[in-house]
């Protein structure tokens, strides 16, 4: 049986041991997983330990059971809180209600009443985790929310995001079939003259207009159809070529039939036919298309082969193999980066590549990886290494029959590269965090978020990094540089414990006292008498 972990919080030795012992903790479904004498100990142990159930008394020094309450709803929304008091307050219990507290007992607690209260909270946790792993729940919820799936992972092999194995299996998984010999990728975009009125409901407009595509193709051609933000896309299935001027004719009808029957401009802007290899291409062209828009009108369908007959004929690479080889350099496996590289050079075969051609494509490529070395701050000598003359000149160092074997060098080496900066990276983050720390402990405002902040990194990617590369919290790292000092200001000076806990970043000298006696087993003065008592 998986059991529920309960922390239990109150500055009474007494109370946490009766606690404790009170029940039998297993028995009820639950482990418990640590103690704390106030609600700051407790915060720091719950960013530690994976707590279900804090039970809190309200009356405590340095942080009370209402402020952790609150903290806690703050950051973990499903933990449960179980608050307790010995005082029959309304406004206590008014509080706890309004900080969503599960329950509210007044002390003295008998063991029944705790078994109650764990079998209530018990019972709701069972339900809540119940409903997230419920198979015939998870189901049904996978069906409903298929169609709104498949629509992004078409989207993703269009944008050229998902592609190869990944995109083969997604698909299995998504049970989507869109095994054809040709396809065409068409944009259709909708427009009234009410537009900015957001009473409208012609603001909803890709959504009937879709319903209206489905409508009219569903017994004419196979197709697959999407919303994506505010235009619709199809992606037609071909048996040949020829079949290019059926998707030209029945969209064409449907910006007739939009315009009669939604009152509607709709404009359909397509690719040109395609494989699933260059599916991408056409998607671009449609997106190219649809850019004339503006200038030739809408209402009509705008296909790239009669507006731009020959602006791709002669395309040797597409974006989409230079983002699969950037892609590859920072973040594959050197194999991906072969396998990259193979399928650009695939293309540049196919064609009689012209000198004029090649100059163009070795520009875009050294472009592509001075972007990936510049967000890392490499010069182009660390990208392309040392060479005489410009590094744009090196395309006349490297002919066509060098190029793989070049980049794969390159590429190789530059991923090399980046793997080492970000190594160093995080290095160098975790030690401008400790330089920090080092610098600002006395503030006793210090935080995660404040150095965050300072450093413009997120805290839940520094929470990683610094526990990672010094083997603890920040939480516990910033009170051994805290009490690191105190210890020597207890040492070198006669200031008393207040002044310098104040020193030291705590403004509550009894917190300071109790974390000090908590980290050496003794309190601040007895440590001081004690080193005092062994100097000759």
């Amino acid at each position: 049986m998986e059991l529920y972990n309960v922390l239990l919080v109150d500055d009474e030795a007494d109370v946490l041991f009766a606690m404790k012992k009170k029940i039998d903790w297993e028995a009820l479904g639950f482990c418990l997983a640590g103690t704390a004498e106030n609600g700051q100990e407790a915060l720091e142990m719950t960013e530690q330990l994976h707590i279900d159930v804090v039970m809190t008394d309200i009356k405590m020094p340095y942080m009370d059971g209402l402020t952790l309450c609150r903290k806690l709803k703050e950051n973990y929304r499903n933990m449960k809180v179980i608050i307790y008091s010995g005082f029959d307050d309304f406004e206590y219990a008014r509080e706890a209600v309004h900080l969503e507290a599960e329950e509210y007992l007044l002390k003295p607690i008998s063991a029944g009443d705790m078994r109650e209260v764990f079998s209530r909270v018990k019972k709701k946790l069972d339900q809540e985790y119940n409903e997230y792993r419920n198979l015939n729940r998870l189901s049904e919820y996978y069906q409903k929310s298929l169609p709104s799936m498949q629509g992004q992972l078409v989207m993703g092999i269009l944008e050229g995001r998902i592609s190869g194995e990944k995109a083969r299996s997604m698909l299995e998984m998504y049970e989507l079939n869109l095994d054809s010999p040709y396809y065409m990728v068409a944009a259709i975009y909708g427009e009234t003259n009410s537009r900015g009125n957001s009473d409208d409901p012609m603001q909803l407009l890709p959504l009937p207009l879709k319903d209206m595509v489905q409508d009219y193709l569903k017994e004419k051609m196979r197709f697959f159809c999407t919303v994506f933000l505010d235009q619709v896309y199809v992606v037609f299935f071909l048996e040949n070529k020829e079949e290019g001027d059926k998707v030209l004719y029945h969209l064409d009808q449907v910006c007739k039939i939009g315009c009669r029957v939604l009152k509607a401009v709709v404009t359909a802007a397509v690719g040109k036919v395609c494989t699933m290899d260059t599916i991408h291409t056409s998607f671009e062209e449609s997106m190219d298309a649809m850019e004339y828009r503006t200038i030739l009108g809408g209402g009509q369908v705008l296909y790239i082969n009669d507006i731009e007959p020959c602006a791709k004929e002669n395309v040797v690479v597409t974006e989409y193999d230079f983002r699969q080889l950037v892609h590859a350099v920072k973040v594959g496996r050197r194999d991906e980066i072969s396998e990259a590289i193979q399928k650009l050079m695939e293309g540049i075969r196919r064609e009689n590549i012209t000198p004029g051609q090649y100059e163009l494509l070795f520009m875009e490529l050294l472009s592509e990886l001075v972007k990936v070395g510049r967000s890392y701050k490499l010069s182009p000598s660390q990208i392309f290494g040392t060479q005489e003359g410009s590094w744009y000149d090196l395309y006349r160092t490297v002919p066509v029959d060098d190029l793989e074997k070049w980049l794969e060098e390159v590429c190789t080496n530059l991923r090399r590269t980046l793997h080492h900066e970000r190594k160093d990276s995080t290095a160098r983050l975790t030690e401008q965090a400790r330089a920090y720390i080092k610098e600002h402990y006395q503030e006793n405002d210090l935080s995660a978020e404040s150095l965050c902040r300072y450093l413009n990194v997120s805290p839940a990617y520094f929470s990683t990094i610094f526990k990672k590369e010094v083997g603890m919290s920040f939480v516990a790292y910033l009170t051994n540089v805290r009490l690191e000092h105190a210890v020597e200001l207890l040492r070198t000076t006669e200031d008393k414990t207040y002044i310098i806990a104040a020193q030291v970043g705590y403004t509550e000298p009894n917190y300071f006292s109790y974390v000090f006696k908590k980290q050496y087993g003794i309190s601040p003065s007895r440590y001081r008498a004690a080193m005092f008592e062994q100097k000759p």
